[in-house]
């Protein structure tokens, strides 16, 4: 349950940052992320690459196996 969450998170936090990034480079903003760009475009634009970055490290680490990190099959 707890693993499901994480990969839903993250995923989810790659989408929108990729979404967003691609239509800003369109020109068109989400209305939900215009405060991104208040600071400038350059600020706006790497926590866009943050949140993809984010978003695929969020779900690599959540669906590694440690137990198993060993070798021990």
């Amino acid at each position: 349950m707890k693993k499901t969450l994480w990969v839903s998170a993250g995923f989810l936090l790659f989408i929108i940052g990729f979404t967003a990034l691609v239509l800003s480079l369109v020109g068109i903003k989400l209305s939900y992320l215009t405060w991104i760009d208040a600071p400038g475009a350059l600020f706006g634009f790497l926590v866009r690459i943050v949140m993809i970055i984010s978003g695929v490290v969020i779900v690599y680490l959540s669906v590694t196996d440690w137990r198993n990190q060993g070798g021990e099959v």
